[in-house]
Parts: structure tokens; C-alpha cells; sequence
């Protein structure tokens, strides 16, 4: 299933390097084939098997089939990214402070701060900039903002 998912990887970031907006149907019904391969190959390898391994395999099996549209969407939708990866560096700054401070915010407004400045910074980092910079710059010229989207920019993005 790991090779499968890696190599449907592989064919969506070529589709999105070619400009294309889709996958080829050929190339897709390619994917869910080996998909469901290796689903069949997984019922195969547990199918009489007990204990907590093959407990584990077979539920991870009953995911993968349940699961399978939100599995392959990028492969289906190119717009949506294999992984996760971004929206879980976001979440990670507030669990490191949650962990470091017992668990729980000493007030809500304590969060509350915590969340806005964390909000900046990611949104700095996503735009390029340096953090350090735009935090000097919020203390002494102001904070810095996203460019506005003029008429023509806002065409131009449609």
C-alpha cells in the first residue's frame, strides 16, 4: 500500500508540473487498481491470523476501504496535497507550549495571545519572510500586512 500511495504520488505531482488539472483517467483507474490490490493482498495475509498484529492489520485494512475517496482525493483533486504536513507545523508550536506548561493555559487570555502571535508568525513564514524581521518591524513600525488584493490582481487570480 506504501508503494502504491508513494507512486500516486508521484503521478499527481507530475500532473501538477505538466499544468494538467487532472489525472488521466488511465493512469488513475491504475491507482485505485493497485489500491484495491493491495487491500485484497492484506485480506490475504491476515485471513486466519490472530492476535493483536493481525487485530491491528485488519483494522487498518477496514480504514483503507472505508476510507478510500478521502485516501486517494489527491490523486482525484490535484489541488488537495498528499500530506498534511503544513496544517501539522502550524499545530506544533501549541502543543510544544500545552506539553511545557502542564497541559493546560493559566488563562484564557493567556491562549488567546499565544494563538494571535502564532497566527502572525505562521502567516509571515508562509509569504517568505523572516520572522524575526516582521516581529522587529510589529514593535517598531507596526505589523506587517499581507498586500491587498487590487481589482486587477484578484482578476488575474480567478
Amino acid at each position: 500500500m506504501a508503494t502504491t500511495l508513494c507512486e500516486a504520488n508521484e503521478a499527481a505531482n507530475a500532473a501538477r508540473a505538466a499544468g494538467r488539472d487532472a489525472l488521466e483517467p488511465h493512469v488513475l483507474a491504475k491507482i485505485r487498481n493497485r489500491y484495491l490490490g493491495a487491500l485484497a493482498r492484506g485480506h490475504d495475509d491476515t485471513k486466519g491470523k490472530h492476535g493483536p498484529l493481525a487485530d491491528t492489520a485488519r483494522t487498518l485494512i477496514g480504514r483503507f476501504e472505508r476510507h478510500e475517496d478521502m485516501i486517494l482525493r489527491f490523486a482525484t483533486d490535484l489541488r488537495v496535497p498528499f500530506t498534511n504536513n503544513l496544517a501539522e507545523r502550524d499545530q506544533r508550536p501549541v502543543k510544544v507550549q500545552q506539553r511545557t506548561s502542564g497541559g493546560c493555559w493559566r488563562t484564557l487570555q493567556g491562549l488567546i495571545d499565544f494563538a494571535v502571535v502564532q497566527s502572525y508568525l505562521s502567516t509571515v513564514g508562509k509569504w517568505g519572510l523572516d520572522k524575526l524581521d516582521a516581529l522587529e518591524q510589529l514593535f517598531t513600525t507596526g505589523a506587517w500586512l499581507p498586500p491587498a488584493l487590487t481589482p486587477h490582481s484578484t482578476a488575474a487570480a480567478a
